[in-house]
């Protein structure tokens, strides 16, 4: 037996999967799919029908749930394709910081300070002002195959 000793290092992931297998022929219009290693949100499908040799095939059309871009992708309809984890979580906000962080308060009462504000103009405009004026305000934060947006604001009232 060996004398060393093994240091292992924790990674904080329970080692779950960022997405899972999905046949491609059952995803629908408004659900979740990976094209090109980013998480989208179909907003079109479209299916053609099997050739003289093969598959029906699905032409998915999707918008990028972080960046906004559109990416398309062809899987024959009975391949399987992998269909990201989406979670949203709801969060009041405490602070905005100086750098562009945010500061929100978990469900259970602790910060969680690692999220930057939004890069789409009018979402960060509503968040910045409303933060100004003093309002309550609730941001929806999209976390998806490792990454984590807000990606909408609810004004809770006044404080």
């Amino acid at each position: 037996m060996s004398d060393e000793e093994h240091h292992f290092e924790a990674k904080g992931d329970a080692g779950a999967s960022k997405t899972f297998p999905q046949q491609a022929g059952t995803i629908r219009k408004n659900g979740y799919i990976v094209i090109k290693n980013r998480p989208c949100k179909v907003v079109e499908v479209s299916t053609s029908k099997t050739g003289k040799h093969g598959h029906a095939k699905c032409h998915f059309v999707g918008i990028d749930i972080f960046t906004g871009k559109k990416l398309e992708d062809i899987v024959p309809s009975s391949h399987n394709c992998d269909v990201p984890h989406v979670n949203r979580t709801d969060y009041q906000l405490i602070d905005i910081s100086e750098d562009g962080f945010v500061s929100l308060l978990t469900d259970s009462g602790g910060t969680k300070d690692d999220l930057k504000l939004p890069t789409d103009e009018s979402l960060l405009t509503q968040i910045k002002d409303g933060f100004a004026e003093g309002k309550d305000l609730v941001v929806s934060v999209m976390s998806a195959m490792g990454e984590e947006q807000i990606n909408a604001l609810k004004d809770i009232g006044p404080k």
